[in-house]
């Protein structure tokens, strides 16, 4: 499976009024790992604009289960669905705490590729589909 997976732990300005993580920081997270996937799969933000393609988000989701607290070690988990190997894929999450394993945040992104010069919705070049089909049909899907 070709699950990614980035170790995330809160700081002291990621803690709201209500001393939990801000539900912000997740989506922070998520962005993050998801650039980070991308990267290792070998597609960066340069080959975005070399390409003039990016898979951009068309809807998130998000669903917060439990609170996270500071300097809690946490571990994040992304993985792709092969969409229609086209134009279009979902990227997913996991937010779990070490400690106990327990699923704090679940969330998933719908994606569309589109053309960065309109904005226009385009078919996934060559590269996209050799390395984000590639890995999200071995992602499998929970």
């Amino acid at each position: 499976m070709n699950r990614f997976t980035l170790a995330v732990r809160p700081q002291p300005e990621d803690i709201d009024g209500l001393n939990h993580t801000n539900n912000a920081v997740y989506v922070r997270w998520c962005e993050r790992i998801g650039w980070a996937h991308s990267e290792a799969l070998g597609l960066s933000l340069a080959d975005y604009h070399r390409m003039d393609r990016a898979m951009a988000i068309r809807r998130a989701e998000y669903d917060y289960l439990l609170p996270t607290l500071l300097g809690e070690d946490l571990t994040l988990t992304t993985w792709l669905t092969p969409g229609d190997g086209k134009l279009q894929m979902e990227r997913f999450f996991e937010l779990k705490r070490d400690g106990d394993g327990a699923l704090i945040m679940r969330g998933r992104w719908d994606l569309v590729c589109i053309e960065i010069a309109s904005g226009r919705p385009r078919r996934m070049p060559p590269e996209f589909v050799a390395a984000y089909v590639a890995a999200a049909g071995e992602s499998g899907h929970d």
